[in-house]
């Protein structure tokens, strides 16, 4: 199974217009008044949107966490793409969080959500979308400043459930694939797809062409305990990339005392080369789009410096794979 999209990519792509969504990480849901962003205006959410244009962003990933798309009635989904439109910005990936299709409770709703989300996804013009077997943040993580310092819900060691994630993702997959569109696995940690490891060996298990892996390992070497160094996650995972969520983190690690301290970092200065990843995806056959992440702060202005760095390091000119 290579990295190649089943998503068009007849057309070359250059290091100005591959696509960068901004993601929207740092806009929730549920804001302090206690109304909605799936509730407001188009005038509120061109408030929102502007911020991402006003960054210098012609892309966005409206993640489900912000905006639930397969949520809104049609006529609202016109709207929110008229708002889009008018700052100049696309959609060529959508991303879900914490909507696990094995959840325990919810599964059979989030399986069912994400069928509704391929669909609007084609609808909207993206061309991936990103699943996830993360759960809801526990109390603990909600009280901490970086909630990934604090153990989360755990993926059960069951063959039965994950044969389900398998046989679930695979019938998203068939899906994807009807409608022109390919699947992203987000790696996090304590899940399936926790270590470069169990990522492969997920999708090769699912053994489908419209499913491969959203490589964001900024979710894994970010964590306070030892993990797989990020060059030896690169090299398993490069070959099976579909979209990719790009964010890195600084790491003080000192392995004899079982020191490890970890911090938000702009793409260039973190711990990850991602000039030494990006070329190695290439050269496996990617040509999806990224979403550049940033943790704390001006989340979204760091966001666009990713971005620029990003444009810096791809290729001048790269056809298909």
């Amino acid at each position: 199974m290579s990295a190649a999209s089943t998503a068009d990519t007849s057309h070359t792509l250059t290091n100005l217009n591959w696509p960068i969504a901004a993601a929207m990480i740092q806009y929730p849901n549920l804001l302090p008044d206690g109304s909605s962003v799936q509730d407001h205006s188009a005038e509120r959410w061109a408030e929102t949107v502007a911020d991402v244009s006003g960054a210098g962003f012609t892309e966005i990933d409206p993640y489900d966490s912000w905006i639930r798309l397969a949520d809104l009635t049609p006529e609202r989904r016109r709207e929110f793409l008229a708002v889009l439109k008018a700052h100049g910005l696309t959609i060529p990936a959508i991303s879900t969080a914490r909507r696990s299709i094995i959840d325990p409770e919810r599964g059979a709703e989030f399986l069912e959500y994400s069928h509704r989300l391929l669909d609007v996804a084609a609808e909207v013009g993206a061309k991936h979308v990103s699943f996830g077997l993360f759960g809801p943040l526990t109390e603990a993580q909600k009280k901490v400043n970086w909630f990934w310092t604090v153990d989360g819900v755990k993926n059960p060691d069951d063959p039965a459930t994950y044969k389900r994630a398998v046989e679930g993702y695979r019938e998203l997959g068939k899906h994807a694939e009807s409608v022109g569109l390919d699947i992203g696995l987000e790696m996090y940690e304590d899940t399936y797809i926790g270590t470069a490891d169990g990522a492969v060996k997920m999708v090769r298990d699912i053994d489908h062409p419209a499913v491969g892996i959203n490589p964001d390992i900024g979710n894994l070497v970010r964590l306070h305990r030892p993990v797989e160094r990020w060059q030896s996650m690169v090299e398993k995972t490069m070959p099976y990339v579909k979209y990719w969520h790009a964010k890195n983190y600084f790491r003080d690690e000192v392995e004899a005392e079982g020191f490890v301290a970890t911090s938000p970092a702009p793409l260039e200065l973190g711990i990850i080369s991602y000039r030494v990843a990006v070329k190695q995806a290439i050269a496996h056959g990617f040509r999806g789009a990224f979403c550049v992440e940033h943790y704390g702060g001006d989340g979204l202005s760091v966001a666009a410096t990713n971005r620029e760095y990003l444009r810096r390091i791809l290729p001048k000119s790269v056809g298909p794979a």
